[in-house]
């Protein structure tokens, strides 16, 4: 196990270190924040000045040294529209993000695995195929559009749910949670759906299908035969042997949760990451954008090896394969 682990730990850091080389060089080709942030009216010398307060007078490649330099210290450098801490201003906004895609993540495995295990048990009846049907819907329909039909039929013409904002929350260890209030749990309740509803199609069709496969195989058949009661061939011969594919394939999904919470912040107005760095994108605010996208990088990268180390400790054959080589 332990040489698994630093294998990972190797591979999960030489990604870091590419993905911040095309991350800062990436976002600093792109565009000229001067045009934005500075007047146009200043002279040479105030903005020279200007340019060098926001450290964009160095190469690009001594600027990326010294972001390196920085960021090994927890700096990602200073906010050019709000002058304050880019990580400083994330982290306000990192509360209300992870609170959205975990609701959005709880909700994906509480729904899909039941109706996916349904549906994979009980393929031909019309139970099943109304399910399969409505994943179809959950791939299909664009979630701006899904979100902006919640509010209006939700919000607008029933008035049952609030549609924009976070609503009240309460602050546990300096951290502002939403969900443990009434008002916050309603705020919560639309953006969240609206968030797992293609993740709740994925989970879905993953389980079907691996239920499918798996309820052939000749332990599951043995189990049968030995008089075992259905529901303890289900919970231990088949759920357990479904959960490994379902297991990397949900733990990937938080990345992508968090990563593309945009839209959904967008439409609900959340006040998250994803609204900000929309903001920062218009603005070109640099360090923002940079700091954000390292964020999320880490983030993936987190949850990969946690998601490998997991995937390992329910199937050993992957750790011994590893050792071997």
């Amino acid at each position: 196990m332990s040489v698994f682990i630093i294998r990972r730990l190797l591979q999960s850091l030489m990604v870091i270190v590419a993905m911040s080389l095309i991350v800062f060089f990436g976002v600093n080709v792109i565009g000229n924040p001067v045009d934005i942030l500075i007047n146009p009216e200043f002279d040479q010398e105030e903005l020279e000045r200007a340019i060098k307060a926001l450290g964009l007078d160095l190469p690009l490649w001594q600027q990326y040294l010294v972001f390196v330099k920085n960021a090994l210290q927890g700096d990602f450098g200073k906010s050019f529209v709000f002058g304050q801490s880019a990580l400083k201003l994330i982290i306000q906004r990192v509360p209300a993000t992870l609170e959205l895609a975990f609701t959005a993540l709880i909700m994906s495995i509480i729904i899909g695995i039941p109706l996916g295990l349904f549906a994979g048990l009980k393929p031909d009846s019309s139970v099943s195929k109304a399910i399969m049907g409505g994943s179809i819907l959950g791939f299909s329909l664009p979630t701006f559009w899904v979100g902006i039909m919640m509010i209006m039929i939700f919000a607008v013409m029933l008035g049952v749910l609030p549609s924009t904002g976070r609503g009240q929350s309460l602050t546990i260890m300096g951290l502002e949670i939403s969900f443990l209030t009434w008002d916050g749990l309603k705020h919560l309740l639309m953006p969240a759906i609206n968030l797992a509803l293609l993740k709740i199609s994925l989970v879905i069709r993953l389980t079907r299908a691996g239920t499918r496969e798996v309820v052939l195989q000749d332990y599951v058949k043995f189990a049968r035969a030995k008089g075992l009661s259905t529901r303890r061939v289900i919970l231990v011969h088949v759920l357990k042997n479904i959960l490994i594919p379902v297991v990397t394939v949900i733990g990937l999904e938080l990345g992508n949760l968090i990563a593309f919470s945009v839209v959904t912040e967008t439409v609900f107005a959340w006040p998250g990451m994803g609204k900000l760095i929309i903001d920062s994108i218009q603005m070109l605010d640099r360090p923002i954008i940079v700091a954000y996208l390292m964020i999320i990088v880490f983030m993936f990268v987190t949850i990969n090896l946690v998601v490998d180390i997991l995937y390992s400790v329910l199937d050993p054959r992957v750790r011994l394969q590893d050792v071997k080589a």
